[in-house]
């Protein structure tokens, strides 16, 4: 697909996820030929679906047909094990996201479901830095803009590089041990999103009225999901000790 067709493809998907979210989410997107996208363009269709779930809040099945299909069992931070329903959950983690507690579990090859909630992490907290970014522009206090404080600028700007960090490390992601550093990179970010955008936001953002605790609320769930960036950071740090070495995962 070339940069047009992504472009409108991009688009489209907003316009329905700006409409619709949960299952009748999963049935528009079923309409635009997402199974058929998947199959045929991963490397678009993950992070264009994925992205914009962050950025427009909406919520669908998908991780399922990036898992591979049906509803399958997926490892949480903690040692614990969820299922993502397709249609009408019971007892969930979250109010808007359907994901029931199970007992437990079997190993999933889970490259590609991190890579793709690294997607959606990040179109959180690109959301979130919007949200504050307009908030300090507009405010004024002391006769003068939030924006104009180094202290605000200075929390704004560190979002701002974990961000874009974790979206390289997205883009450089091709094997299982850069999906699972470019998700932790992710969640990492998305955390850091979120506690600088509250900061900055002061207390509006506390608010059910302002849109930021639901992107904060999100970023704290998909975050455990296959891996918290604590876990995940944990993780290859063991397996680095345990092999002397640091593979190259860019090569410039």
């Amino acid at each position: 697909m070339d940069a047009d067709e992504v472009e409108l493809l991009s688009e489209t998907v907003r316009k329905v996820m700006s409409a619709v979210s949960g299952p009748a989410l999963d049935s528009a997107l079923g309409e635009l030929g997402w199974h058929e996208l998947l199959a045929e363009y991963p490397e678009v269709a993950i992070p264009v679906v994925f992205r914009l779930l962050g950025e427009t809040g909406a919520h669908a099945s998908v991780l399922n047909d990036v898992m591979l299909g049906g509803t399958p069992p997926l490892p949480y931070a903690g040692g614990r094990w969820v299922v993502w329903e397709r249609h009408g959950p019971g007892r969930t983690l979250d109010p808007e996201l359907p994901l029931r507690p199970v007992t437990d579990g079997h190993p999933l090859p889970l490259d590609a479901g991190r890579r793709a909630l690294g997607w959606w992490l990040l179109g959180t907290g690109r959301t979130m830095l919007s949200l504050a970014r307009t908030h300090v522009l507009d405010r004024v206090q002391f006769g003068r803009p939030l924006a104009s404080f180094q202290a605000v600028r200075h929390r704004l700007a560190e979002t701002f590089v974990a961000l874009e960090g974790a979206e390289a490390a997205l883009v450089a992601a091709e094997d299982p041990f850069g999906s699972l550093l470019a998700k932790a990179a992710a969640g990492q970010a998305a955390l850091t999103a979120a506690r600088h955008c509250q900061q900055v936001l002061g207390g509006i953002g506390f608010t059910a009225e302002h849109p930021l605790h639901r992107h904060v609320r999100r970023a704290l769930v998909l975050d455990g999901l296959l891996g918290s960036a604590r876990e995940l950071t944990r993780e290859a740090g063991t397996r680095l000790r345990a092999e002397g070495t640091a593979p190259r995962l860019v090569h410039l």
